[in-house]
């Protein structure tokens, strides 16, 4: 299958993933200038835009620094919001920036790589090692012990691993097409990934790809992979999308997906 280069990707992200893209299913959305500024649950907060450009024109230093400070005073005000995440990407015109959150007490995480490619791309069969099986999870009990074991692997509080917990039990509850999936060894979770279709939209995006360090190195991430991707083809997904660590970007790489650009968190927590 031809996959179009970077550029022809990039602009599709920009286009049908950013702003509005990312902030289904939050519980609430209040727009601040260009930003989004979206809640999830009750205690998460995230910020989201396609330019930081104003009305008054393109980006400034200033204008960057009004537009964080902007943000802030508005989760401040919400006191059961316990963390904001404002996702920053590599490509974007963002003149200071990095020190307009650092300076309101935002700390940066490591940066990771957007890749995106046709799904068919993962859509493969998979040798798994002997004793390991893969599965969609949908049990309540499963999913806390799918959340447990991902927020040991990267290394999460105990309230992160709650309030995203209770957010996803929430959305599963109301039909959201959120998919959770597990590897199973001797019936312990050894790795975790979820598949987000994105409604209106070519993309669905593989999120949350964990896998225990000693179970690492033998597939079980890409037969994991290759299930969620099955079943965005299923959903009528083209692309899947996913913002990889240096763990993930060299599997994802090799079976053809591109990287388009870099994101960088910006945490602030209360």
């Amino acid at each position: 299958m031809d996959t179009p280069d970077p550029a022809t990707l990039l602009a599709a992200y920009d286009a049908q993933l950013r702003r509005d893209g990312e902030v289904y299913p939050a519980s609430s959305v209040t727009p601040l200038g260009p930003l989004l500024l979206a809640t999830f649950g009750t205690t998460r907060g995230f910020i989201t835009y396609s330019t930081l450009a104003t009305e008054e024109g393109p980006a400034t230093t200033e204008s960057v620094r009004a537009l964080v400070e902007g943000a802030l005073e508005h989760y401040r005000a919400q006191r059961a919001i316990r963390q904001v995440e404002w996702k920053t990407r590599g490509h974007d015109h963002a003149p200071g920036l990095h020190e307009a959150l650092v300076a309101a007490g935002f700390v940066p995480e490591e940066p990771e790589s957007v890749m995106i490619g046709d799904a068919g791309l993962l859509a493969l069969d998979v040798d798994l090692p002997e004793g390991v099986a893969v599965r969609q999870v949908h049990d309540e009990a499963d999913v806390r012990r799918m959340m447990q074991v991902a927020g040991e692997i990267f290394g999460d509080d105990d309230e992160t691993v709650q309030a995203m917990t209770e957010e996803l039990l929430d959305r599963m509850r109301s039909g959201d097409s959120v998919e959770l999936w597990v590897a199973e060894a001797d019936s312990e979770i050894v790795s975790t990934g979820r598949l987000e279709p994105v409604e209106g939209t070519e993309f669905a995006g593989v999120w949350g790809g964990a896998t225990r360090a000693d179970m690492r190195g033998r597939g079980i991430y890409r037969a994991l992979t290759a299930a969620r991707a099955r079943s965005a083809i299923a959903h009528g997904k083209r692309w899947i999308n996913s913002d990889s660590t240096e763990f993930s970007r060299p599997i994802l790489e090799r079976s053809g997906l591109l990287k388009v650009t870099t994101t960088t968190p910006y945490v602030w927590k209360r």
